[in-house]
């Protein structure tokens, strides 16, 4: 991960003063650049060596040295490492690489929008960031750089060029969100929806709703907080919330709220609603992918659009510019076979809405290939029967279900109606039976869901078949 800095060159002696880390070394060094890869630093660059659970950055400090890196932040300085680098040594360098940041963030006043989200914040982000460029000289976070190393990265790669920004910010635990919405500051921030990824690890979705809610705490005065409001766990937090000094909105599509979704409606390539907004009817609103989760997505990139100014025009034209990321719900041809590859990441939520795209498609059959959902904890086989009774419970002809959890998937979709030899299963992550089967059984007219978690990398079955002959 490097990124260049938007702002011009910096020196190791800024770089203590914002982190107030100890100074080793000739304060006057610069750099142009910022990288956690030590394999990316080089004379121009500061490498920021970070301690995760299975590499320690500080053993590359070495290794970035033989590349001509002379710029350091780190939390000590190892053994055996040449003079002549200067080094800013701080407790933690992640807490103080976001110091830094919220320094840069201080050099370069922009509006920021922050969006998270258990389910669909990436797609969110994207579908906001297309709408704001039709106002504003927009800067967007690239691809996942939704860490508490990724997001900062992001605001120091911010030229001056730009009006307005869109952060994602994603978690594992509590205090990444918080850390990550102090340092972007933001006019405006949404939280999508709670799902149960992460169960592994804050054990119930009250705990998920809570660490969500961090993006409130760096939030500036007389900013707004976008919620979902058909999410109970976020109405009873907004209740609480009553005396801060920001706005709490709702977005819905179920209650009502501010911005609310109404009259949804599926073409064979889109996704069409109106929005009821103060009083108002804003009809037609259409985003070229399909889905319910799809409109509540586009509802939030709409409802921040008219927070910021946008005319419907504006914001039509934003959404209608929209393009899936690649493995993101991404909906295609192939030798007359219907493909959704959707194997970037999954949950039980996700993993359902995508289920109702494939139950919509026209075809003479629905396949669908599902794989394990990952950090689901104590819950998991329980979430993965759920969603093997989803797939009974739509119109879909075959599953396949691999991985260490799919004989769950399966064992839910035969309790719940689904005919036995209509489901194949395989164990095996390597899913190399199931990509000869689907081979051998796929036929023009036919549609297909591809889905799993990221760890399992089901591209891999998309190529497989993209690629048979």
């Amino acid at each position: 991960m490097k990124i260049k800095l938007g702002l011009g060159s910096s020196s190791i002696g800024d770089v203590c003063d914002f982190c107030l880390g100890e100074l080793s070394g000739d304060a006057g060094v610069t750099f142009e650049y910022v990288c956690t890869d030590s394999r990316e630093a080089d004379e121009n660059t500061l490498f920021v060596a970070t301690r995760g659970e299975r590499v320690d950055g500080h053993d590359y400090i070495a290794s970035a040295q033989k590349l001509g890196c002379k710029c350091f932040l780190c939390e000590y300085i190892p053994q055996g490492v040449s003079e002549g680098s200067s080094f800013c040594v701080v407790k933690n360098s992640v807490g103080a690489f976001s110091s830094l940041a919220a320094g840069y963030r201080r050099d370069n006043r922009v509006d920021t929008v922050a969006i998270t989200g258990s389910v669909g914040k990436t797609t969110t982000k994207e579908l906001t960031s297309r709408v704001l460029s039709e106002k504003y000289k927009l800067y967007c976070t690239e691809g996942n750089f939704n860490s508490v190393i990724g997001m900062p990265m992001s605001m120091m790669e911010m030229g001056p060029e730009c009006d307005m920004a869109v952060f994602e910010m994603g978690m594992s635990g509590f205090g990444e969100i918080s850390l990550m919405s102090r340092v972007a500051t933001p006019k405006i921030a949404a939280v999508t929806n709670i799902g149960t990824s992460h169960l592994e690890y804050l054990k119930t979705r009250e705990n998920i709703a809570k660490a969500k809610l961090e993006i409130a705490q760096g939030l500036c005065e007389g900013g707004i907080l976008l919620l979902n409001g058909d999410e109970p766990l976020l109405r009873q937090a907004a209740s609480q919330m009553q005396n801060s000094p920001y706005k709490v909105m709702f977005a819905c599509i179920e209650s009502e709220g501010d911005f609310c979704a109404r009259n949804i409606r599926f073409g064979e390539d889109a996704t069409v609603f109106d929005i009821k907004y103060d009083n108002v009817l804003i009809e037609d609103i259409c985003v070229p992918a399909i889905g319910r989760h799809i409109a509540f997505d586009a509802l939030f990139a709409a409802a921040i659009g008219l927070l910021c100014g946008l005319t419907r025009e504006q914001i039509n034209d934003g959404l209608s510019k929209y393009i899936a990321g690649k493995y993101r719900q991404k909906i295609y041809d192939v030798r007359g076979v219907r493909m959704i590859s959707d194997c970037y990441n999954a949950s039980p939520e996700s993993v359902k809405g995508a289920l109702g795209v494939l139950e919509m498609m026209k075809a003479d059959r629905r396949i669908a290939v599902l794989g394990d959902m990952k950090e689901l904890g104590a819950t998991s086989e329980e979430l993965h029967r759920s969603v093997g009774a989803e797939v009974a419970a739509k119109n879909i002809d075959m599953l396949f279900a691999v991985g260490e959890y799919g004989r769950f998937i399966a064992e839910g979709a035969k309790a719940s109606g689904m005919d036995e030899g209509s489901i194949f299963v395989e164990t095996d992550e390597s899913a190399q039976n199931t990509v000869s089967e689907l081979n051998n059984i796929l036929r023009e007219g036919d549609a297909v869901l591809i889905k799993a978690s990221r760890s399992m990398k089901f591209e891999k079955i998309v190529e497989a078949i993209e690629n048979n002959g």
